[in-house]
């Protein structure tokens, strides 16, 4: 009925869903966390600001930015304010009515179009080319003086690095845009390479990612907001200042794009980062990259010998954290699809991958293995891969049907989401039970 990541192999793509350390979880936990109240005086919450204040300068140091705002309450929050400080910026340079234009990759994430577009820019999508990279001469023939920015995750969500990441912010630059990191991927590249250092003017981070904060549940997460120094006057308010004796909430920040919460910050999932980071330490860290990446290509390598599975996009390029298959070869011979798939790994204990995503790539499923996998799982899995490849190919009805060894078994996916259809209760689910039974 409920499964955690702490007790099973969790690969879903794109969501960095690893291990949260306990001690992590209890220090969240005490009384001196949460009875802490966004409305005491500052001098009573020194301790509160301090690992604030730690966690962003920090968090600097990791992405190469100068100043970081630790409000946004999520990733898409995040992506909303780093968009409203593009629009802050250009508006403050007076180009703002001909700066209207947010360029996306097809590849990117949902969320990125949609928060483009909730701080009032035009999206335009930028298409991936046979390497799984932004096309360069799409992007070329897209970016101009309308453009605002461009928002990209790098490694993008393919799970490749984008090589001419360099080049793309020279063109961004050129033409007077910003460059937005989506951070939901820094999980790859954690003490190997900075944003900053790519080129980038702003990042958004995940903590309830990336940093063992818990995701999943409505929350509580983070999703704090880095910029470089030509950006820090726009960052929202409050932010968190040590005058040498003391730390402070800053409201002066001139040109700021105001608050963008009702209160300061996600200060338990502050405190489970500041422990995560202390406990790792930059070695760590590094560590953290270098076994997500390993642990993705070994899968990778062994899911790719399954019959019906491919690879869509630089097949010859080793993948980062993440790692995108497409079962489409296995739908043409079999009739099985990807939906299929994910349903008969939940009968094997496996929580599924994330299915159809991106949507470039045909009959999806997005895996990310993360640093605290065991070869033993990863082994399991893609065991378990073989296992319904061999029944697809031999019985294609039985994984068609799945699954079978869960509480609620195979549904009607347009009537479960259909309102008529919903069971709120359980004596409605009784009747819909015996109304079935009888017909």
């Amino acid at each position: 009925m409920n499964f955690g990541v702490d007790s099973g192999f969790y690969p879903l793509g794109s969501c960095t869903m690893k291990y949260n350390p306990k001690v992590n979880e209890a220090l969240a936990s005490s009384d001196k966390v949460r009875w802490m109240h966004p409305h005491q005086p500052e001098e009573t919450m020194q301790g509160m600001l301090e690992i604030i204040y730690k966690v962003s300068e920090w968090l600097s140091e990791i992405t190469g930015m100068d100043k970081f705002s630790m409000q946004p309450a999520a990733g898409a929050h995040g992506e909303l304010t780093g968009a409203l400080i593009i629009r802050a910026y250009h508006k403050f340079n007076g180009e703002l009515d001909y700066r209207r234009d947010i360029i996306i990759p097809d590849s990117a994430h949902g969320t990125n179009p949609a928060s483009a577009a909730m701080a009032g820019f035009n999206v335009i999508i930028s298409p991936t080319d046979d390497e799984g990279c932004i096309n360069m001469e799409a992007l070329k023939s897209v970016v101009s003086k309308k453009t605002a920015g461009l928002m990209i995750t790098n490694p993008n969500t393919l799970g490749i690095f984008e090589k001419r990441i360099s080049e793309v912010a020279d063109i961004i630059h050129e033409y007077g845009g910003l460059l937005y990191y989506d951070g939901a991927n820094l999980n790859a590249i954690l003490g190997k390479v900075r944003p900053g250092d790519m080129g980038f003017d702003i990042v958004h981070l995940n903590l309830h990612k990336t940093f063992s904060a818990p995701h999943g549940g409505g929350g509580p997460g983070a999703g704090p907001v880095g910029v470089k120094r030509h950006l820090k006057d726009f960052l929202p308010i409050p932010l968190v200042e040590y005058d040498g004796e003391k730390y402070y909430l800053e409201y002066n920040v001139p040109h700021s794009i105001g608050k963008i919460r009702g209160f300061h910050f996600a200060f338990d999932a502050a405190v489970r980062v500041f422990a995560y980071i202390l406990s790792m330490g930059a070695k760590g860290l590094e560590r953290t990259a270098e076994i997500s990446v390993l642990n993705a290509n070994y899968l990778a390598s062994k899911i790719l010998r399954v019959k019906g599975f491919e690879m869509p996009y630089g097949k010859s390029r080793l993948r980062k954290h993440e790692f995108v298959v497409s079962c489409a070869p296995l739908k043409r011979e079999t009739g099985v699809t990807a939906r299929s798939v994910a349903k008969r790994l939940l009968d094997y204990g496996f929580h599924a991958p994330t299915m159809y995503f991106p949507p470039i790539v045909e009959e999806a499923l997005m895996i990310e293995p993360t640093e605290t996998a065991t070869k033993e799982d990863l082994d399991k899995f893609a065991d378990a891969l073989a296992w319904i490849s061999r029944e697809a190919y031999e019985s294609p009805e039985k994984a068609l049907g799945a699954p079978y060894n869960t509480s609620v078994g195979l549904v009607d996916e347009a009537k479960a989401s259909h309102p008529r259809h919903l069971c709120l209760s359980w004596r409605m689910y009784k009747r819909r039970i015996a109304e079935r039974a009888q017909q």
